[in-house]
């Protein structure tokens, strides 16, 4: 193959040394167009202007084949290829002197050092014999040659700037004058000669360059000197050099920002942090990321300096935010010694040099607040023994092989730790307050350091203050500003890095005040098409915190605190916030639906809600409605608290269906406040008394419960609300049970009875079974085995499991009391049997202590151990004391009976102070008796004898169901 010439007069050589001459004009302007653009397509119309300027003749597409059959034919090997885009004309690397030309240019951009740098330059200038194409003049052509001619003044200028670094300055001055004499207004070449003549000790004739140069330019273009002139002349005139030479670097090269000394917790994440980058195969990159605030950057630098041992050659620090990564790379190479003009132009060829720099080195590269996984490929270094640990407020999914680390909020004893070292130690005299300014700033690092210098720039400022300020959500991001630390500003970054979709989806996200959404709810918050990729977004971004699956199967998101209050300042218009509200209303409507009714208050009238939500999705969220309320139990609770009062009732009472049957009376309690605080409609406001008086009942506060359960009655009795009514009226019938007043309850569920027909309900077996344990109290059980067995025929007949287990747990007590062991067994071992399976906890824990007491009066010691430590262990769950303490006293008296009465002794006496606070006459009386029987078995005669009068005292003779558990529990004292 023939190599060709356009650097000069345009030259064909066969074999070498021999030249081929093309004669025709056309040939040679043809070839010249083809090597200028050689390797690239050349359209036809291109080809056609070059060859005839003044306009094509008819036959020119004839006459084009022509001159390249000619060419083809004087030029070996001439490879020209035509398709759509027009002629190709195929050139190797070493073929054309302009590919050799660039081509050394590029090796001279990467090298590592001006010397070598100077070399691929002059190798690259050497190409040049002249102006390009020298003889041959193509109008078509003159943008190229122009191109080509700036493209070699500016590679001759980087080749004198690398050997002016590499210090041969006296072989230029003179290349340098005739460069500048051909092009007056090159402001670099005069800067160059001015630095190459000062070197040569010629000072004079460098400032008289500058002159000559500063009048030109005013002349020619009325402007000054540019700043590099003016630099140059300036280090002229006060004998410095320009450009001093560069040292090679001296390893270590440590460029971490120091460690702060008030740094607080974070133990497992360091530990996490350095095993990973101390791993000693490949290069291991870590990813730090996480919202803003949560003290990413400060966790790295703290990683990093403890990690300085294991990377002997250094550490390199660098700021991502904003700055392009080609500058990036240019300050990280100026750093690791290589001179400026020795830094290549090209990302990547920089990206390279870097790479090299940290071959068989053990360096740490620090890269914070990176924002493109792009930025973080061109900054890894290549071999290992180097290790790379990234921060970034985005997860950065797509930088492969990457470790990654969230980092979500401090714990609260660190949180605690941090503001006593920030503002000393009133933290800790005035612990409450803390714990409120850590709440306001939701553990998150950045807000704790603001609010812990504000105490500290302030040391009479009252931490009750402070918190009181940060409490407010309106002015808590005002609140949480000192100097130049603010959390609204950092969150702003994060924003403004968002499209605008996720921005959209962000600002509506924060209008959302619940604790966290489930992914159904978020989409149609949103509303558009497009919004799973916005929230794919906002997670990258560390702005939504996916939370995993919740127990429905349903992916939820979570806000943090300050995020949500920085995106509703955002906030322009609700989106689907109605939507989302209203589906929630109605889904907890439907929730509550499948699931059984055990609260013993009927549900406020109210027809059923409209769904939004499509009937599938609403079936898939709904599949297992106990796990759906489990899921959205919180956000439900927080809807309470927002919802005006009667919806928040009706609300409160679907809700209450799942507390209810899982004991959780504690959240109850404070919902049915929150909504009696706000209710203004008496209709409200007697339900709210109502299910607080059911709750205080199941406590055991016994005597409380039955004032309150008296008072609604009186108020539902004048309203007319027989329905209600009735259902106090029972309730109240067994908290008088319990205050051991059965003549009482045995009237009071009587008339609960007569209120059911007056109102047209069914008669439920809650009636009964306190007319039953009434009776039995009363000694009358004959009569209370009867009511049982009526109630247990029209529980079966209903088919419902819980109905017929309720009815089995009386009939079993009934049977025991009248001397019928072996039915009360079977009866029980039923009851137990058809709980298990079902969500009725509460019941399963009543019917399992009966099955305790009665294996105990039965003589099975083992079985009545059993079911009451079962019993117990459901009770203390579900915190239905009572019941708690009555197994609890079981228990002690089967220790009794192996010997360890000792221990059962202080379990005992407080089983004792409880139910007497309580106000329960009978429980008080066989804890007595227990705790009498404790202290015969350890000697003390005195405690034996006091305990035993006062349970003489408690004894009601005709109790029979207080009869039965004393002969259960004497059984499990006796010794085995």
């Amino acid at each position: 193959m023939a190599h060709f010439g356009v650097l000069g007069p345009l030259a064909i050589e066969g074999p070498p040394g021999h030249w081929v001459a093309l004669r025709g004009e056309r040939q040679r302007t043809l070839l010249a167009v083809l090597l200028v653009n050689a390797n690239q397509h050349v359209h036809v119309d291109v080809l056609v202007e070059a060859l005839w300027p003044g306009g094509p003749p008819k036959s020119h597409a004839s006459n084009l084949h022509t001159y390249l059959s000619r060419l083809r034919e004087r030029i070996n090997g001439l490879r020209v290829e035509h398709g759509p885009l027009g002629y190709r004309l195929h050139v190797e690397p070493g073929e054309l002197d302009l590919l050799v030309f660039r081509a050394a240019v590029a090796e001279g951009k990467r090298a590592g050092d001006a010397v070598a740098a100077a070399g691929h330059y002059r190798r690259a200038l050497a190409q040049w014999r002249g102006p390009v194409l020298a003889g041959l003049h193509v109008p078509r052509l003159d943008a190229d040659v122009a191109r080509l001619e700036s493209e070699r003044l500016a590679v001759f200028e980087d080749c004198v700037d690398a050997e002016l670094t590499a210090g041969r300055h006296g072989e230029l001055t003179g290349e340098l004058q005739a460069m500048i004499t051909e092009h007056p207004l090159r402001e670099r070449l005069a800067a160059q000669l001015m630095i190459a003549l000062h070197r040569a000790g010629r000072q004079g004739d460098a400032l008289e360059v500058y002159r000559r140069l500063r009048a030109t330019l005013i002349e020619e273009l009325g402007v000054e000197p540019g700043a590099e002139a003016r630099r140059v002349h300036a280090a002229v005139l006060r004998g410095e050099d320009p450009v001093p030479g560069s040292t090679p670097p001296v390893w270590p090269v440590c460029q971490l920002p120091p460690d702060i000394g008030d740094f607080t917790g974070r133990d497992a994440e360091l530990a996490e942090l350095t095993g990973v980058l101390g791993d000693e195969r490949g290069v291991p990159v870590a990813v730090l990321s996480g919202e803003p605030g949560a003290g990413k950057s400060t966790l790295a630098v703290r990683a990093a300096h403890r990690l300085r041992a294991r990377f002997p050659d250094g550490q390199l620090y660098v700021p991502l935010a904003g700055r392009d990564i080609g500058e990036v790379l240019a300050d990280l190479l100026r750093a690791l010694g290589v001179p400026g003009p020795a830094v290549p132009d090209d990302v990547r060829a920089r990206a390279a040099v870097f790479r090299g720099r940290l071959t068989d080195r053990r360096v740490l590269v620090v890269l914070d607040d990176a924002a493109d996984p792009g930025d973080v490929r061109a900054l890894l270094p290549g071999t290992p023994g180097c290790a790379v640990l990234v921060t970034s407020r985005r997860r950065l999914s797509g930088l492969a092989g990457a470790y990654r680390l969230p980092l979500g909020p401090m714990s609260g004893a660190d949180a605690a730790e941090l503001l006593n070292r920030l503002a000393g130690a009133r933290v800790d005299r005035e612990r409450a307050d803390a714990e409120r300014i850590i709440a306001a700033c939701a553990r998150l690092p950045l807000a704790l350091r603001i609010a812990g210098s504000r105490l500290a720039i302030r040391p009479h400022l009252r931490l009750g203050e402070l918190a009181g300020r940060l409490e407010d959500e309106v002015r808590r991001l005002d609140e949480l500003t000192v100097s130049d630390l603010a959390v609204r500003s950092s969150i702003a970054l994060s924003y403004e890095g968002l499209r605008p979709p996720a921005q959209r989806a962000f600002r509506l996200l924060g209008r959302c005040r619940l604790a966290d959404l489930p992914a159904w709810a978020v989409t149609t918050l949103i509303g558009t098409p497009d919004a799973d990729e916005a929230v794919e977004e906002l997670v990258e971004a560390s702005l939504l915190e996916a939370r995993g699956v919740d127990e429905a199967g349903e992916g939820r998101y979570r806000m943090h605190d300050l995020v949500r209050l920085y995106a509703a300042e955002l906030a322009e218009d609700t989106g689907g916030l109605r939507t989302v509200l209203s589906a929630t209303l109605a889904l907890a409507d439907a929730a509550a639906a499948r699931l059984p009714r055990t609260v013993p208050i009927p549900p406020p009238a109210a027809a059923p809600l409209p769904q939004p939500l499509p009937d599938e999705l609403v079936a898939r969220l709904l599949a297992r409605p106990d796990d759906w309320f489990a899921a959205e139990r919180a956000n439900l609770v927080l809807l309470i608290g927002w919802l005006p009062a009667p919806e928040a009732l009706r609300l409160l009472d679907k809700l209450s269906v799942y507390l209810y049957l899982h004991g959780q009376y504690a959240e109850m309690r404070a919902a049915y406040e929150t909504v009696l605080a706000k209710a203004d409609d008496p209709a409200v406001t007697l339900l709210a008394e109502a299910n607080l008086a059911l709750l205080r009942h199941e406590r055991g506060q016994y005597e409380e419960a039955a004032a309150a359960y008296r008072q609604c009655a009186k108020e539902l009795e004048a309203r007319g609300d027989h329905r209600t009514h009735a259902w106090v009226t029972a309730g109240l019938a067994h908290c008088l049970i319990g205050l051991g007043q059965a003549e009482e309850a045995l009237e009071t569920a009587a008339h609960a009875r007569e209120l059911f027909k007056v109102d047209g309900q069914p008669e439920p077996i809650r009636v009964r079974a306190a007319e039953s344990a009434a009776l039995l109290r009363l000694g009358r059980v004959a009569e209370a085995r009867d009511v049982d067995r009526v109630a247990l025929t029209a529980a079966r007949e209903t088919g419902d499991t819980r109905q017929i287990a309720i009815a089995l747990h009386g009939f079993a007590w009934s049977s025991l009391l009248t001397g019928d062991d072996r039915e009360a067994a079977a009866a029980i071992a039923e009851s137990v049997d058809h709980l298990r399976p079902a969500p009725a906890r509460s019941e399963l824990a009543k019917s399992l202590r009966t099955s305790g007491a009665i294996a105990a009066a039965t003589g099975d010691r083992e079985s009545a151990m059993a079911a009451f430590g079962e019993a117990r262990e459901l009770a203390r769950e579900l915190d239905e004391r009572p019941r708690e303490l009555s197994c609890t006293r079981a228990l002690a008296a089967g220790w009794i009976g192996e010997g360890r009465a000792a221990q059962a002794i202080p379990v005992l006496r407080q089983c004792l102070t409880e139910f007497r606070e309580m106000g329960g006459r009978s429980a008080t009386g066989l804890t007595w008796l227990v705790l009498g029987r404790a202290c015969e078995a350890v000697g003390d005669v005195e405690g034996a004898a006091s305990a035993a009068a006062e349970a003489a005292r408690y004894t009601d003779p005709r109790d029979a169901s207080a009869a039965a558990v004393r002969r259960a529990l004497l059984a499990l004292t006796e010794r085995i």
